[in-house]
């Protein structure tokens, strides 16, 4: 095999392990609703709404992706924000809900950060989830990234290859002044906006002013404007683009390769996704005064730099791990066994240096034990997901959490909730997802007997996973490094 096609291969594979599992859904659903429940015992939070954004909606999160959710005190009526000091006292009430509740771990209220955010871990699979109050911004951003995925799919595998690369080395942690996730996602458009032929355009070609600008009014008709100018222009570019049909190999090689002298170019050059080309920075009266070791330009909230705490020091580290790798990937006689510690970090190589996974017993990371990596793969996207599932969930007529782990779901066609944030933002456009409410079990009809109508593969994930025996389903909890993985519990 030869270097080029050992690479190729070994990408696919830890693709295979990081692109997550049924169940890795099913648990933030889980962890969303539990805090629904605990938002919804807040005097000053009743009628708020719980509603997650970041990779999680946007497609781009790993099995051990974290949870970012934004709590609307707006209650979708008109796009509005509530005042710095506000959001402060509100989350130190959550805080202390969540304190009285039980079930979270390492709380850590950030009240001077420039959103205010508490961060809590989850009992389930030890998820870390971080919350906000009415962070509007950050759902269009989640939105637009996941909008990139129509255009073409390897965005989301190199976003995924990347992050797993860039926290392999060291350079994904913003508190250390290196990149965060969502910068590293940038750098991975303006990639593709600059490999020949294009892979993507020009982000002002899909949406040609500042996003966050144009959020004002009544919540569901700003978003329903963004969703119909992205969506026209999308299909415009992809009705006269050249494709481009590099695979995924050389997309990565030459990823790490355009930014190997990032640290010299940055001294001059900005990267910017909204133009999709380099830009000096003497002549961007927008980028003055210069301050930053590097900037990325945030496309969706323009002139703000999504880099900013990368510090001078950590970007020649930076420039140096792109270096490094890129030798890595060129040389001759390269193998999987030499590719593997530079490509993933601790958590991912346990399973792919054994067939077949087993407990790794470690505090600091969060595995799956007895867990087949490319078992139950994840086919439609989590914003799509959420709008099926969350039908299942929180209808009215639906059971409680404390139900739903004690019965279960017998899913039948209802009416689709209206004017869900989805259908809103247009991903009715994407492929249809029946809606469906849980009903409890008619004891007196036989389960061989009732039809469900589900998607394949999630009809599929739900009967795998459980020791079948006498035509009943036995579930079972697992617990690792301090954690839980909830499956719902199906009744006998």
């Amino acid at each position: 095999m030869n270097s080029q096609n050992q690479v190729e291969s070994t990408l696919k594979e830890i693709l295979e392990v990081v692109k997550p599992l049924h169940e890795d859904l099913v648990t933030r659903f889980k962890i969303i609703d539990e805090l629904r429940e605990v938002v919804q015992s807040i005097e000053n939070l009743r009628g708020a709404t719980v509603e997650p954004f970041g990779s999680f909606v946007s497609n781009l999160f790993s099995r051990w992706g974290d949870l970012d959710i934004s709590i609307e005190v707006s209650f979708g009526q008109c796009v509005s924000s509530a005042g710095k000091k506000r959001k402060q006292t509100l989350l130190r009430e959550l805080l202390r809900a969540l304190r009285k509740q039980g079930g979270w771990s390492r709380l850590n209220f950030i009240p001077s950060a420039r959103v205010p955010i508490l961060k809590i871990v989850s009992k389930w699979q030890n998820i870390s989830c971080d919350i906000s109050i009415d962070n509007i911004q950050g759902e269009i951003k989640s939105k637009f990234l996941f909008w990139l995925n129509e255009i073409d799919g390897r965005f989301r595998d190199m976003v995924l290859l990347v992050k797993e690369w860039a926290k392999a080395n060291g350079i994904n942690n913003p508190k250390t002044g290196t990149f965060n996730s969502y910068s590293l996602s940038l750098l991975v458009i303006f990639h593709f906006q600059t490999c020949v032929p294009p892979i993507l355009p020009p982000l002002k070609d899909i949406y040609p002013t500042n996003v966050v600008d144009d959020l004002t009014g009544a919540k569901v008709y700003a978003e329903r404007r963004i969703a119909q100018v992205r969506s026209s222009n999308i299909a415009r570019f992809k009705s006269s683009r050249i494709v481009n049909r590099s695979s995924l190999s050389e997309l990565f090689i030459s990823f790490i390769a355009k930014f190997s002298e990032i640290n010299l170019k940055a001294s001059e050059l900005g990267i910017c996704t909204f133009t999709g080309q380099w830009e000096y920075i003497a002549n961007n009266t927008r980028w003055l005064p210069w301050t930053y070791a590097i900037f990325i330009e945030d496309p969706f909230e323009q002139p703000e730099n999504s880099a900013r705490a990368v510090g001078q020091k950590q970007l020649v580290k930076i420039a140096e791990v792109f270096e490094t790798t890129r030798r890595i990937l060129i040389s001759a006689n390269i193998t999987r066994n030499t590719l593997l510690p530079t490509l993933v970090g601790p958590q991912t190589s346990p399973f792919l240096f054994k067939k077949h996974p087993t407990v790794y017993s470690n505090s600091n990371y969060r595995y799956y034990p007895n867990t087949p990596p490319q078992a139950h793969r994840v086919v439609q996207s989590p914003l799509q997901t959420q709008y099926h599932l969350w039908q299942l969930q929180y209808k009215n007529s639906g059971p409680s959490t404390s139900q739903m782990q004690h019965q279960g779901p017998r899913m039948v066609p209802s009416t689709p909730k209206p004017q869900s944030q989805f259908a809103r933002m247009g991903v009715a456009n994407g492929p249809h997802l029946p809606n469906h409410q849980f009903q409890k079990p008619n004891p007196s009809v036989p389960q061989d007997q009732v039809q469900v109508q589900v998607q394949p593969q999630i009809q599929r994930a739900r009967t795998e996973g459980y020791n079948v025996k006498f035509g009943t389903r036995r579930p079972h909890q697992v617990q690792h490094n301090q954690g839980q993985m909830w499956r719902p519990k199906y009744d006998k």
